[in-house]
């Protein structure tokens, strides 16, 4: 089917759009400004559109096709810098309904948040306007009112992942005793999936959530034992909705705004009304505790890479169709170089050389210590070396590396850490507009992980500057 796709840019977008082109749907994508989306990631995988739109500039709506079956609602305006969000969302939502009145449209499908009818925040009430207004277009509603995602990248799941892996003791707002229930990502897609063309879906809402009813702090403590740490939480009755935010905001990487209105949502309780969907699409749900390793599990991540080369041709890897695990930002520290270059190619060649017998350019007695040091730890250390002297394909090892992306045509290298560290490490090379940007991204695990950053801090600048400039000469 053609299906239009709004905020093509955001977390549930990114996460649908391979999926409906594994089933074999033509999508047209809605962004507002088409440099932030990436094409080539979609290249092979199905018929990909793009057109460029803003749903608060009507004008700029003539661009959707008329010819669409299906169209997913998937915008939001909770962490917009000014203005009134929930003004803006119905004014999206009202352009919306009229830039679908010339259209073939059969069914919207909307996703929002569970409604707690006595207790409701300002961001659901919102979220409930904009479901009421979307009733009234000239198409069949469909509404999935989700609670927690939980996924890496969504906003309130990196938010309590911070805290439990920045925070070995928590004095937390009574708000952690609030009722919540969670769904894993992989859910939520399913649903979004399984309710097209759904004729018991239409004009219907339902609310989506995991087989686990919990409590903030009983998540929390869960995410913590799937990570392996030993935490502590307290909860005090004298934090207000404003303490809170700031507490968020200063502990994790959110921002205040957006800080706030998850406060103020979290201190409703999200608990999913009766219904039969997931009877009526066959969803077995995912667990909250298998969800949270799904999103964090190293060894599922290892087992990943080790599956690529024996089910996946060479021919495959090279042409970019195998599954990647993308470098992370949420949460994360990094260390980017970027350095002019005289020859293009001739970099390349040395970033396909990178390792084995070849060293990594600058400062090898280091890298030497290190794969020592690993060695010790129980880690490959450099003993693997690599298979070929010039080059690469995904899923082999380099080092104490994993190659997970080889794309030599559009320059692009990326490296998984397998040595022992406190955390997760990728190390990326790219090629763009003749320079070398060298990125160095780190994942640390608890307060060891910060530690381990910050203290090797002055040598990995020292590493990371030579290797990026003995590459480019």
């Amino acid at each position: 089917m053609k299906i239009l796709l709004t905020g093509a840019t955001g977390y549930i977008a990114k996460k649908l759009l391979p999926a409906l082109l594994a089933d074999g749907h033509e999508v047209v994508c809605c962004v507002r400004d088409r440099r932030r989306f990436d094409e080539s990631r979609y290249a092979g995988q199905g018929k990909v559109e793009v057109i460029e739109l803003d749903l608060l500039k009507p004008e700029t709506l003539v661009n959707i096709p008329s010819d669409i079956e299906i169209a997913y609602y998937l915008v939001h305006s909770m962490s917009s810098g000014s203005g009134d969000f929930a003004a803006m969302e119905l004014e999206s939502a009202c352009n919306f309904n009229r830039a679908m009145e010339p259209t073939t449209v059969q069914q919207v499908i909307y996703l929002s948040g569970i409604i707690n009818e006595t207790a409701t925040s300002k961001h659901l009430a919102s979220r409930k306007a904009v479901e009421d207004t979307l009733a009234q277009g000239p198409f069949h509603l469909t509404t999935l009112r989700s609670g927690i995602i939980v996924g890496s990248g969504s906003a309130s799941f990196e938010i309590m992942r911070d805290l439990v892996e920045k925070l070995p003791v928590m004095i937390a707002p009574r708000w952690l005793h609030t009722r919540s229930q969670p769904i894993a990502i992989h859910d939520v897609i399913e649903y979004l999936k399984g309710v097209i063309q759904l004729k018991e879906a239409y004009n219907q809402s339902f609310d989506i959530g995991g087989p686990d009813i919990l409590t903030y702090k009983e998540m929390l403590l869960q995410l913590a034992e799937v990570r392996n740490l030993k935490r502590r939480i307290g909860v005090v009755p004298v934090m207000t909705p404003r303490l809170s935010s700031y507490w968020l905001y200063f502990i994790t990487a959110t921002s205040y705004r957006l800080a706030s209105h998850l406060v103020n949502s979290m201190k409703a309780e999200v608990v999913c009304g009766e219904n039969n969907l997931s009877r009526l699409i066959s969803l077995p749900l995912i667990p909250y505790k298998e969800a949270v390793k799904r999103s964090f599990d190293k060894v599922e991540q290892q087992a990943v890479f080790s599956s690529w080369t024996d089910a996946i041709t060479t021919r495959a890897l090279e042409a970019g169709s195998a599954p990647l695990i993308n470098v992370p930002e949420h949460g994360c520290l990094s260390e980017t170089r970027k350095v002019k270059l005289r020859n293009e190619e001739e970099t390349l060649q040395r970033i396909w050389q990178i390792g084995g017998e070849n060293g990594w350019y600058w400062g090898n007695w280091l890298w030497r210590i290190r794969g020592f040091i690993d060695k010790m730890a129980g880690g490959p250390g450099l003993n693997r070396g690599r298979k070929h002297p010039s080059e690469l394909y995904a899923g082999e090892a380099l080092d104490f590396w994993r190659v997970i992306l080889a794309d030599k045509e559009n320059q692009r290298l990326i490296l998984y850490a397998e040595m022992k560290l406190p955390g997760e490490a990728w190390l990326e090379f790219n090629i763009k507009e003749g320079r070398l940007i060298q990125k160095a991204t780190f994942r640390p695990l608890g307060l060891a992980g910060r530690i381990y950053w910050y203290a090797l801090l002055p040598i990995h600048l020292m590493v990371f500057s030579g290797m990026s400039r003995s590459i480019a000469r």
